[in-house]
């Protein structure tokens, strides 16, 4: 279970003044351990680390949105 924990303390970090790169480092952090509960998921079935996996996307999608920046029309 060493995943989930890091994806509790992942979830508790302050997100700050980040700057870009630290940014790009969240969002692939996310991803990662967004993939490692998901093959553990499919073996356990377990909907408490399927919410996690929706916390941690929420997340993530919220920092990448701050790296696109604004739409331009």
């Amino acid at each position: 279970m060493d995943i989930i924990d890091k994806a509790l303390e992942f979830e508790q970090r302050k997100r700050r003044s980040l700057s870009t790169s630290d940014r790009v480092k969240i969002g692939r952090e996310a991803k990662a351990l967004i993939l490692d509960l998901n093959q553990i998921y499919k073996v356990k079935k377990d909907e408490k680390i399927m919410d996690i996996m929706k916390r941690l996307t929420a997340i993530k999608r919220k920092v990448e949105k701050r790296l696109k920046g604004p739409i331009l029309t």
